[in-house]
């Protein structure tokens, strides 16, 4: 999960499905710097490169040095720092990951600043200058080339990567043979500074308000290097700057941090081009080459390298189950309570099953940290669950890959200890009616357990390179939810990567059991492992692998509609949302509203403490408002709404298709059934007295939810623009509004006394169409918006709501004298209120 708030977002949607900020562009990096210390604290006298040359290597590195030998040697002599770079490892690409090993105290924001969190990545590379220099460069994969069409040095070119600092070279290492081999040189003023390459990403630093660095309580505080990497912990001091967050006002803020230098493969993995068919994480470049008359982006799925040993690759060609040269092994953090392990292992483990689709066993597993002092969690070597005390309920799950090929190189899952009250909360609103354990505040360990399993099973996914799969539950029938054997046998959604979170269809008789309540490893996800993991040695490019695996989705969607993948970012297709079920809103949320009106009057009993209050009554409240919520919004987005399937042009069909009009109509007359006519069953008196709850509130919130999707500028004019092309068959702006007028406005034909409830809905609902009157407001200079509404004014959605305005007005002028009390001064008002946006002064 992404974001828990939501359960399974990552995190912020990039590619590493966790990373909350962007990378700069080729030369919007620092500027060039050539010093042995980066930052406004160096001596006003170092940016000049040193005179007087290497010296004798004795000189330098002397008897006092402690030495750490790994990926280079590490020299300490008193207290200053020197890497020794083996001339082999000069232009060899590397990867800097840097997080926070300690946080300051009582400045999170949001769910940042918390140890483990990634604050920062960078591909860096030492190569050697003129003068007696080591060059640090800053490198970019956005855009490529090779020799093919001659584009390749314009490229070059164009990009040159930027020198972010320079270090003289302290003296010349030398091999056994007596011949120069490397060069030694200073960090440490550079590492006690403060930069953007191992340290803070400049974004990371405004969201905790972090300001400048305190150089006098800011130090190295030790620098390991192991075989493929080298550890570096620093102790950070800064001045708070201002900003959103706690850390806005106090004192300074000091972290400590870990910065983890890694050297990538000389050899990438083999990449493995992105499908929009099959959901994984991706990243991508700008090539040169592909299109001769253009440019093309290209897209690399991010996953693990896993290739079979060479013995076994034989064996692997013949269809037999092997072990990967190299598993891919999680650690649980010491600090994570001992009862929650197995229960995080087994979350693990259970992709098992997947990997075996593609060829492998023993693919994945995860073990508890050993009791090493030599061992770190911070060592970039290790995957590992992160356990972070915080009353954040969340978790996710963040990779860092190798932008050249999309390699997953390392993981660490953040898991919130607070997140436990997120599943409980959501379990027992969507279950509780069916399920005798999830009928208190304390849920038995095992219960617990096993929802700490699937919360970690979806975190371990994201890792592995997959998005959430919004789709996949759309693909199950909803009156399966409810058969026993089937939906025990097969899950209720096919992709515990999706956000389907618990059963809420399955009601009391039908005898469903765990099995057919919980999430699980399903079809989807098999096939999405297998189609991202099987090994192809017969292809040695992803160009030349891409037909076959396009021939191989087609088959396989053709034989199975469970396999289909909805993704998490499309705003129109009713399909793929969170935290549905079923082929059917209206239906899946009729049974779940059932569901809520037999746990409303129950929550008093069931969250009854001894020598407690109410805080908890009040908080399960608000949670049965928010799931009726869901279930409202899950069938709003059936109105307007165009199914998107993602196809090649060798598969038949189209691929954006408006929703059919009798399922629209469908879920207009539902809205007005379950949600526009009073739902009664909400405001419950006995709750409202003692948790102090506003049903006015409550009620009004979820209609003007959804009023303001039903009423936005996209749907209209999506349903305008399906109308143009729908030859007459297409639900139309206007039946909409008729619709709605059966519903929201049935008391002007009926002429019954509208209620407190109605007359804010009918408010809210003049409201919502005065917006479309308008243009929206312009975005300021250089801020980015990933979404803007359409301009209602440029096309028929202000028109339509001009109309339907001018005809509301006339219907209740036409009523107002059938009418006394409140109920008239409401009509007379909607009548000045109509007329002021009509015919403004």
């Amino acid at each position: 999960m992404r974001k828990l708030s939501s359960l399974f977002l990552a995190a912020t949607i990039l590619v590493s499905g966790c990373t909350v900020f962007k990378k700069k562009k080729p030369g919007a990096q620092s500027p060039i710097v050539l010093t042995t210390a980066g930052g406004a604290n160096a001596p006003s006298n170092i940016n000049r490169p040193s005179m007087q040359g290497p010296k004798p290597y004795k000189e330098v590195i002397t008897a006092k040095a402690k030495t750490d030998t790994g990926l280079f040697k590490v020299h300490k002599v008193d207290e200053r720092y020197f890497f020794e770079i083996p001339d082999s490892l000069t232009s060899r690409d590397m990867l800097v990951v840097s997080r926070i090993s300690k946080s300051a105290a009582d400045v999170r924001a949001s769910m940042m600043g918390y140890a483990g969190d990634q604050v920062n990545d960078n591909v860096i590379r030492f190569e050697k200058g003129p003068s007696n220099r080591i060059f640090l460069r800053s490198v970019s994969f956005s855009e490529r080339a090779q020799d093919t069409t001659g584009m390749y040095l314009s490229v070059l070119n164009s990009n040159l990567q930027p020198i972010v600092a320079a270090f003289d070279i302290k003296a010349l290492a030398q091999d056994s043979a007596g011949k120069n081999a490397g060069a030694v040189i200073d960090v440490t003023d550079y590492l006690n500074g403060d930069n953007d390459i191992f340290f803070f990403h400049s974004e990371v630093k405004k969201a905790l308000s972090i300001g400048g660095l305190q150089s006098d309580r800011s130090y190295i505080q030790g620098i390991r290097s192991f075989p493929m990497n080298v550890e570096i912990r620093t102790v950070k001091t800064y001045t708070r700057s201002s900003g959103p967050t706690p850390a806005s006002s106090g004192g300074p803020l000091t972290y400590e941090l870990n910065s983890s230098l890694v050297l990538l493969p000389a050899k990438p993995m083999q990449a493995r081009y992105f499908d929009p068919r099959v959901g994984y994480f991706a990243t991508g470049y700008v090539d040169f080459d592909t299109n001769p008359q253009g440019v093309k982006r290209i897209s690399l799925v991010t996953r693990w390298r896993l290739e079979p040993k060479d013995e076994d690759v034989e064996k692997y060609k013949r269809g037999e189950l092997v072990e990967p040269r190299k598993p891919i092994v999680f650690y649980i953090d010491p600090a994570t309570p001992k009862k929650w392990v197995p229960y995080l292992v087994q979350g693990v483990n259970d992709w098992q099953v997947a990997f075996e689709k593609a060829g492998f066993k023993n693919a994945i597993y995860a073990k508890e940290a050993p009791k090493d002092k030599d061992w770190s969690i911070d060592d970039a070597r290790h995957n590992a669950i992160v356990y972070k005390p915080s009353d954040i309920p969340n978790a996710s799950g963040p990779h860092v890959h190798d932008p050249r090929s999309g390699e997953i190189l390392e993981t660490h899952i953040n898991w919130y200890h607070n997140v436990m009250s997120l599943v409980r909360n959501w379990y027992l609103i969507q279950t509780a009616a069916v399920d005798p354990r999830a009928r208190k505040m304390k849920f038995d360990d095992e219960l617990m357990g096993q929802l700490i399993r699937f919360v970690s099973s979806h975190e371990v996914g994201h890792t592995l390179g997959l998005r959430h799969n919004f789709g996949s539950s759309s693909t199950v029938s909803v009156e399966k939810l409810r058969d026993k054997q089937w939906v025990e046998a097969n899950g209720h959604t096919p992709s515990i990567m999706d956000y389907a979170r618990f059963n809420y269809v399955a009601q009391p008789e039908d005898g469903v059991g765990e099995k057919g309540l919980f999430p699980r490893i399903g079809d989807y996800d098999k096939w999405a492992i297998e189609w991202g993991y099987r090994w192809f040695p017969e292809y040695k490019t992803a160009a030349q692998e891409t037909p076959a695996l396009n021939k191989w989705v087609i088959s396989e969607l053709g034989k199975n509609k469970r396999l289909w993948f909805g993704t998490e970012s499309d705003p129109s297709d009713p399909r793929c949302q969170s935290e549905d079920l079923g082929d059917n809103a209206m239906l899946a949320s009729s049974y779940g509203i059932k569901n809520l009106k037999r746990i409303l009057p129950n929550l008093l009993s069931w969250t009854r403490q001894p020598n407690e209050g109410y805080d908890d009554a009040r908080t399960l409240y608000s949670e049965v408002v928010n799931q009726f919520n869901r279930y409202m919004g899950h069938v709003a987005k059936n109105v307007g709404g165009v199914y998107a399937t993602p196809k090649t042009v060798e598969e038949p069909g189209s691929v954006y298709q408006p929703v059919p009009y009798a399922r629209q109509k469908e879920a207009v007359s539902f809205l007005n059934r379950q949600l526009f006519a009073t739902p009664d069953w909400l405001v419950n008196k006995a709750l409202v007295s003692q948790t102090g709850a506003d049903p006015l509130v409550m009620v009004r919130n979820v209609q003007t939810n959804t009023l303001s999707r039903l009423l936005s500028p996209a749907v209209i004019s999506r349903l305008i623009s399906a109308e143009a092309l729908g030859g007459g068959k297409s639900y139309t702006v206007f039946n909409l509004f008729t619709d709605l007028k059966g519903g929201v406005w049935s008391e002007l034909s009926s002429r019954a006394q509208i209620d407190v409830f109605k007359r804010n809905l009918q408010k809210a609902y003049v409201d919502n169409l005065s917006k479309l009157l308008q243009a929206p407001a312009p975005v300021a200079a250089g801020v980015f918006t990933f979404y803007r509404s359409p301009d209602p004014t440029a096309s028929d959605v202000s028109s339509a709501a001009r109309a339907h305005l001018a005809e509301l007005r006339r219907d209740i002028r036409k009523a107002i004298p059938a009418f006394k009390g409140m109920s008239r001064y409401h009509l007379q008002d909607l009548d000045a209120r109509i007329g002021a946006i009509l015919d403004p002064k």
